[in-house]
């Protein structure tokens, strides 16, 4: 088949970010099908073209992949306004091409939600097999976290939701709770497929050249957080565990937080207001540099704000990342990877805006090494036996294979 694929915000290995369409494009590839990618340029991405856009957009075959990318700059760091004006460039521009290029499916996934209007347009104007993946339940998570307040626009928003679920073929969705808010709005359940975030075991779990900061000392320990610094992932929760070590006197832990967002400045500036010099600041990095930091850390942060609809709606990529290089993972908040770290034993799940807890789990962590080298193993052991991404790679072809429009 020829897939035409829909992902705003793609990228190869070469960037910082996430590269769950890049390894999905490679298993599609491998099993035969051609693939070509539609993407806007995202901060920390990086689509492999080089070339100069020819009137806003530029191609080429990278990996395989025929990439077509849109002169659409995004950034985790953009006002409301300008990020929505590139949502929805991004989604005329995509629906142009879903009326004009050849192909037998096409597939598109969040977030933004609007990734899937030229999926609507070419399943009811070219009669087009389409199938959407879901990484984040819209607007429930933006109304929750209080991102967006204005109804017209919340009730927009539902009706794309509504119509693009029901317009899709198959959908699938990255977590349980996502699975249950598809079927929440009308699509049988045999039409949803639950295929999570993997573990990129050849990345994580390779010979790599491990490196930690130069400010360690080699005794201690080092917690990381790889990802966006941003309203959804709390932060300020680590910040309140590092000032409550430094009164505890822990010298001997170190937080270092690598990546970017809207609210990474005010963090800084927090942290240097309060002195804490527990804690490490640091560009976003590729995942070959990020996987030599994680052969050297001793246990992975996977944090988010106290919002209910996040407990089963997310499938954050740096969790998988965690385990897959063999890390215990310190979680704090509820929901189903504070259930999967619980009953594995592969690290530890602390209760939500519990700043005392989460210092008290990092000191436990210092203060037991054997105990968390365990933990990693048992990590290592979950990523292999239940998220390689070969396994679930392969399950994402078998369901775009089995649509019939």
């Amino acid at each position: 088949m020829k897939i035409l694929y829909f992902h705003q915000h793609f990228s190869t290995p070469k960037g910082s970010v996430g590269t769950r369409s890049y390894e999905m494009a490679q298993r599609l590839l491998a099993r035969g099908h051609s693939v070509t990618m539609v993407c806007g340029s995202y901060g920390g991405g990086d689509t492999g073209l080089t070339a100069p856009f020819v009137n806003s957009r530029r191609s080429g075959l990278v990996d395989g992949i025929n990439i077509i990318e849109l002169d659409l700059s995004y950034s985790n760091s953009d006002g409301f306004v300008k990020r929505g004006l590139t949502f929805l460039k991004f989604a005329w521009a995509s629906v142009c091409i879903a009326l004009t290029e050849k192909y037998d499916l096409v597939f598109a996934t969040t977030t933004p939600l609007t990734a899937g209007i030229p999926g609507v347009f070419a399943r009811w104007l070219r009669g087009k097999p389409f199938v959407f993946e879901v990484r984040d339940l819209w607007p429930e998570l933006p109304k929750a976290m209080g991102v967006i307040t204005n109804p017209l626009v919340l009730g927009a928003m539902s009706i794309l939701e509504w119509s693009t679920y029901h317009s899709a073929h198959r959908l699938i969705g990255l977590s349980p709770g996502i699975v249950e808010g598809i079927v929440h709005r009308g699509i049988a359940k045999d039409k949803v497929a639950l295929v999570p975030n993997g573990c990129d075991l050849k990345i994580f779990n390779a010979d790599v050249q491990a490196w930690r900061p130069e400010s360690l000392a080699p005794d201690d320990l080092l917690a990381i957080f790889a990802g966006t610094h941003g309203i959804a992932n709390g932060l300020d929760n680590l910040l309140d565990a590092a000032a409550e070590l430094k009164r505890r006197g822990r010298t001997d832990i170190k937080l270092m937080l690598i990546g970017q967002g809207k609210l990474k400045p005010a963090l800084m500036a927090r942290a240097n207001l309060e002195q804490l010099d527990n804690v490490i600041f640091h560009d976003p990095i590729n995942k070959q540099k990020l996987s030599g930091l994680m052969a050297s850390a001793d246990i992975g942060l996977q944090l988010l704000a106290n919002i209910p609809a996040f407990y089963f709606g997310t499938s954050p990529n740096k969790f998988f990342d965690y385990i897959s290089a063999g890390l215990p993972v310190l979680n704090n908040y509820p929901g189903w990877l504070a259930g999967m770290i619980t009953e594995h034993q592969c690290g530890f799940a602390v209760p939500a805006q519990d700043s005392a807890a989460f210092a008290s789990a990092l000191e436990k962590a210092a203060d037991d090494r054997l105990s968390l080298k365990r933990m990693g193993a048992n990590s290592l052991l979950l990523a292999e036996r239940e998220f390689d991404r070969t396994l679930l790679s392969n399950r994402f072809v078998d369901w775009l294979e089995g649509v019939t429009p």
